[in-house]
């Protein structure tokens, strides 16, 4: 039995009166019983009336039905009934006026629970066929007729009024023409940026021939690299040793500078720098003049070492082989840009096959690291085209695991573009001899910043597997990849990879501006790759002062910050050359 003060509160108090343990009888019983629910449904009242104690004994086989148990179905129908008349009442009112938060959960919700069917669509079908239809290429080059703009477009629907079938006919017209120009104008877009990134700056052209000028004529700028006393340092396995192949002087500077600023210990420096014949005169001229103490620097021309003049190097005849049917079977940028059937990324991607940089022997050179430094153990070799933003000396206590190639891989990270390459991103798998030799979804590592034990490399047949599939790929018309020399290195360096921290190689930052200056800021080396190369007026002008702000440093060798320095000169303000050489 319960009171008036028993303190049930809430949704409905209730006074009910009944006798304990009363059975329900089978037979049917009229039954008279007063519910009474106040106006707000906060209360629900259950009086007793005629008949009430004949109906608490009704008789249902042998289970017994407690007092508490009937208490509790009255709350649970009461609750209901007010989430049903909330549900019927907002979406009634919806019905009148726009969709509130409440009204657009209640129209949601309220068919399923109350069972009403929902709308159907109410797009004519006729809509779906049009834009199933072919496309018919003579009513798109009706330019004129068909409208330019959207506002043109429902300017036009709203005049003439169309059945569903013209709507549907003018509107796919538009979208076609629009996409065409669209392809037409990113296809432009790429055969510019090729062009600007394969062309030699005036400026770098220019800084090479003051520099080879100023090697003749100034004794300073011909000063031996690394001096007499430093020369046993090239070889001693203490040290740590870094190797950077480049034409470049610019982006070299950068790298050294960036390499020797940030190293905490920078008179165990090392720094192998590797050039071409033509600009080996210029680049002893620039790090003669701009001293990097207490590291040591050396200039080396390819011709200068011994195993790359005896003999025939594959890698050479392979590059010759390339460039000549390169030339033949391309068909030049002009055949590339004029196919109406790619898509524009394969077009961009043909194009950049094209690019010099990537048949230079200073790309290929790394493949013989062994033979060209027969006296070293490990070195890490570095792109002319990333900074360095850390101290590197940690690289050498990574344990490899009798691996060759320490590398950052580029298949898992939060940059979905740039972190999501695997080895069906470089190679063909339609061709057999890929896809009978490898997985195309076996994650890819990236060039740029690498870890190479030189010992582990000289028990392997890496070169050899290298050089092996350069000649496969040429006798199969260059149907085997297409672009640089990653495609070769992943095949060859197969099975030798050992993967480092990304931290010590963020990737990206000349293909794409998605990177923020905080993350960049926050990666041991960031890597500049692609065609947006920072020293071009093509770069990406949030992404530049990363690069640049090394270019400001120690042009007087005193490793401080210079705003006036030539180099800061030549980026900012592009001034006369003449201001870059310091006397």
């Amino acid at each position: 039995m319960w009171g008036k003060d028993d303190g049930i509160t809430g949704l409905a108090r209730l006074q009910i009166r009944v006798m304990s343990h009363v059975l329900f009888v089978a037979e049917p019983i009229k039954v008279e019983m007063q519910l009474h629910i106040s106006p707000s449904l906060r209360h629900v009242t259950v009086l007793p009336g005629k008949g009430v104690r004949e109906f608490m004994k009704v008789k249902i086989g042998s289970r017994r039905l407690s007092y508490r148990m009937v208490l509790y179905s009255v709350l649970l129908a009461a609750f209901l009934l007010r989430f049903v008349f909330v549900l019927v009442a907002v979406d009634n009112i919806d019905g009148q006026t726009g969709c509130s938060t409440i009204g657009c959960l209640g129209k949601r919700l309220g068919p399923r629970i109350l069972g009403r069917r929902v709308l159907e669509s109410t797009v004519p079908e006729v809509i779906y066929q049009v834009l199933e239809e072919p496309v018919d290429q003579s009513e798109v080059q009706l330019g004129p007729e068909i409208p330019q703009t959207l506002e043109d477009f429902i300017a036009e629907m709203k005049d003439e009024r169309p059945d569903a079938k013209t709507f549907a006919v003018k509107l796919k017209a538009m979208v076609k023409l629009l996409e065409q120009r669209t392809r037409t104008a990113k296809i432009q877009e790429y055969l510019y940026r090729h062009v600007a990134s394969s062309s030699i700056p005036k400026q770098l052209h220019c800084l090479a021939l003051k520099l080879a000028n100023e090697h003749s004529i100034n004794a300073n700028a011909r000063l031996q690299l690394p001096s007499a006393e430093l020369v046993p340092a090239l070889v001693d396995n203490s040290f740590f040793h870094f190797v950077l192949a480049s034409d470049n002087i610019l982006a070299a500077s950068v790298v050294a500078s960036s390499l020797v600023h940030n190293s905490l210990h920078p008179e165990k420096v090392v720094l192998h720098i590797i050039t071409d014949r033509k600009t080996y005169y210029p680049m002893q001229a620039w790090f003669s003049l701009h001293s990097l103490t207490p590291a040591i620097i050396e200039v080396k021309a390819l011709h200068h070492f011994d195993w790359f003049t005896k003999g025939k190097v594959p890698v050479l005849e392979a590059m010759e082989k390339d460039q000549k049917v390169r030339s033949q079977f391309r068909g030049g940028s002009s055949a590339i840009v004029a196919n109406n059937t790619e898509k524009p990324y394969v077009i961009a991607a043909k194009l950049q096959a094209l690019s010099p940089k990537y048949n230079s022997v200073m790309n290929h050179i790394r493949i013989h690291l062994p033979e060209l430094f027969p006296s070293l153990n490990k070195v890490v070799f570095l792109d002319d085209d990333i900074v360095v933003q850390t101290d590197l000396s940690p690289l050498w206590d990574i344990d490899m695991n009798g691996k060759v190639n320490g590398a950052v891989e580029t298949c898992r990270g939060e940059d979905k573009f740039v972190m999501s390459k695997r080895f069906k991103s470089y190679l063909n798998f339609s061709h057999p001899l890929i896809a009978n030799s490898f997985d195309p979804n076996e994650c890819a590592w990236a060039y740029g910043m690498n870890i190479f034990d030189l010992e582990a490399w000289r028990r392997t047949n890496i070169s050899q597997t290298y050089h092996f599939w350069l000649e496969e790929n040429l006798k199969s018309d260059l149907s085997l990849w297409q672009l640089g020399t990653l495609p070769p290195g992943l095949i060859a360096f197969h099975d030798h990879v050992h993967i480092i921290n990304p931290f010590w190689h963020m990737l990206g930052l000349g293909y794409q501006d998605n990177t923020t200056i905080e993350d960049a800021e926050s990666a041991g080396v960031i890597h500049f790759n692609g065609r947006a190369k920072p020293w071009l007026d093509i770069a990406f002008p949030q992404l530049r002062p990363l690069w640049t702000k090394c270019s400001c440093e120690d042009a007087k060798g005193d490793g401080k910050f210079d705003p006036e320095s030539g180099l800061c000169q030549l980026l900012g303000q592009q001034l006369i050359f003449g201001l870059l050489i310091v006397e």
